[in-house]
């Protein structure tokens, strides 16, 4: 059996200290969000329901600082793995 690379998936990017990235490893995700405030904060979920559960309390509207369209847009990237 061949090593397969893991699949990385930038879900947001504002600049180098703003952005969450995912790393899909089979049924593990490995969720990665930088940010200028808090620094490097690193998630581990068995499966995309937990990730989800995770991103609607992590983005939820009275919690996100931005427009609905991105807090949106990154639900829906999230959804799209």
């Amino acid at each position: 059996m061949a090593n397969q690379p893991f699949k990385k998936h930038t879900i947001y990017k504002k600049d180098k200290w703003n952005m969450l990235n995912v790393e899909v490893q089979g049924s593990k995700i490995v969720l990665t969000e930088i940010s200028d405030q808090w620094g490097e904060e690193c998630h581990t979920f068995i499966g995309r329901p937990a990730m989800m559960h995770w991103a609607n309390e992590r983005f939820a509207p009275d919690k996100f600082d931005g427009t609905e369209e991105e807090r949106q847009a990154i639900l829906d990237n999230l959804k799209a793995l």
